[in-house]
């Protein structure tokens, strides 16, 4: 099987690059694009094997699973181009949650998806969500969580809940990022220690934090419970969460989903002809 992939920004290039590692696929079984080639050819950099086109076309005509990871109004162009060399025996998946697998089926005459994958996934860990057309062949539902079992732990969703999904698992890292950069920041301002020393012990914590999750030892209400000892400090510090966090996660769901309904609004009418 080939494995073609249009667009080669952030995710792109990291979908790449976890597929390759996690042996997923072999360099010389994937052919990639990207509007820029420059960022293409620097991946191949460290993949001599890859093959670079200049053309989506060519990606049509040689892919048999081809991942489409461009911004959400590009998604409909480059469908477009792909078409008159999609037969029905390939398969089109998008990475961009505003894109529906029904537009998609609207426009292509082979298998679609949708799989929303995650930073995470570079490190061959975490969730990548998937969606199947309705016309979607069982083999490539079973080929398609096979390829992404390789570097997270595929989970189908239904089309109602993407966009809060994909807020856990795909813009997740970078809240938590920002928090932890406010805790690092905060604990620099009022003590002694200095930003390195506290960014060390801040992301060995997240490590720690998450294979004590992975493995089962806690969940995240027992440890909590475990750590926050009745009189101590650690219930000091979560006074003061619970009196100021408020609302602050309510309302980012309530910006996170606003921001998706401007997005789909402006995908939407390229599909409707």
């Amino acid at each position: 099987m080939e494995i073609g992939i249009i667009g080669t920004g952030n995710m792109g290039r990291i979908l790449i690059e976890a597929l390759l590692d996690g042996k997923a696929v072999s360099s010389s079984s994937m052919i990639i694009t990207n509007r820029t080639l420059i960022k293409a050819i620097a991946i191949q950099e460290n993949y001599p094997d890859l093959c670079i086109t200049q053309h989506i076309e060519e990606i049509g005509k040689r892919a048999d699973l081809i991942f489409i990871c461009v911004k959400p109004h590009d998604v409909y162009d480059v469908t477009r181009r792909l078409k008159p060399f999609l037969t029905k025996d390939k398969c089109v998946i998008s990475i961009t949650s505003p894109i529906s697998v029904n537009q998609l089926e609207s426009v292509l005459p082979c298998s679609v998806a949708r799989v929303i994958p995650s930073i995470t996934n570079r490190a061959l860990t975490g969730v990548s969500l998937l969606t199947y057309g309705k016309n979607c062949e069982e083999q490539w539902k079973s080929r398609i969580k096979e390829v992404m079992g390789h570097i997270s732990r595929p989970l189908e969703i239904k089309d109602e809940i993407t966009r809060v999904a994909s807020d856990i698992v795909s813009c997740g890292p970078a809240f938590y990022s920002y928090l932890t950069q406010r805790f690092i920041q905060a604990a620099v301002h009022e003590t002694q220690i200095d930003q390195e020393t506290a960014t060390i012990l801040a992301s060995e914590m997240l490590i720690g934090l998450g294979e004590l999750l992975r493995n089962g030892f806690y969940t995240l209400p027992t440890l909590q419970e475990k750590v926050c000892v009745k009189g101590g400090i650690t219930g000091e510090g979560i006074k003061v969460l619970e009196n100021e966090i408020g609302d602050m996660f309510e309302q980012l769901f309530q910006a996170t989903h606003l921001k998706f309904e401007d997005d789909l609004a402006i995908v939407r009418g390229q599909y409707i002809k």
